[in-house]
């Protein structure tokens, strides 16, 4: 799916040219002929493809897996890196690879954090043998998911805002929700300087 899908506005648009950026990078990094990331769903905790790179990136989008399939359900499970480079050993891996119609030589997988909450899988398949320093490639893998976790973090964040602010057109509706949320006595210093910001705008 492209980065300008029209049916993509604002928060959402952000957050796919960002995985598609991530994904970009990871497969020139590696060589590889494909990259992709797996978001975990809340409410299910099935992995969800959000952005490919290369094989696959015409038809996965939003394609899902239950919980715990395959490297990246292991990864997103156990919140370690993982490398497979020869899917013959790993047959639990390769019946998942199947069901996307490409059945890579190797896969390897690194997790988003949130905290210490697993919330994605950064995936990369038959990389390439080429020298990349003297790093080994699941480091440099883990690198670029912690790098990308930070940025998909800021992400949530902005989504949660937007959730929050829906349905608040009024903001005689929202100042009354934002009270009821402010705890009597003495409120959190940060709660009060975004009151007074918010005074000094309206003034």
């Amino acid at each position: 799916m492209s980065a300008y899908d029209p049916m993509l506005s604002g928060t959402a648009l952000i957050e796919r040219r960002l995985l598609l950026s991530i994904v970009d990078v990871a497969r020139a990094v590696f060589g590889a002929a494909a990259s992709s990331i797996f978001l975990v769903e809340e409410t299910t905790g099935d992995l969800v493809f959000e952005a490919v790179a290369g094989e696959g990136e015409e038809h996965l989008i939003g394609m899902r897996f239950p919980q715990g399939t395959g490297i990246a359900g292991w990864v997103a499970a156990s919140g370690q890196p993982m490398i497979a480079d020869d899917l013959l050993d790993a047959p639990f891996a390769r019946d998942a690879a199947e069901s996307t119609g490409y059945v890579p030589s190797s896969i390897m997988a690194a997790p988003l954090f949130r905290g210490e909450e697993v919330i994605g899988v950064l995936e990369v398949l038959d990389r390439s043998t080429s020298y990349r320093g003297e790093l080994a490639d699941v480091d440099l893998l883990s690198l670029i998911a912690a790098q990308a976790a930070c940025g998909l973090e800021l992400l949530l964040r902005l989504r949660h805002t937007d959730t929050a602010l829906s349905g608040a057109d009024d903001v005689h509706i929202l100042l009354q929700r934002i009270a009821t949320r402010v705890p009597r006595g003495a409120p959190h210093p940060t709660a009060l300087k975004l009151l007074a910001a918010a005074d000094e705008l309206l003034a």
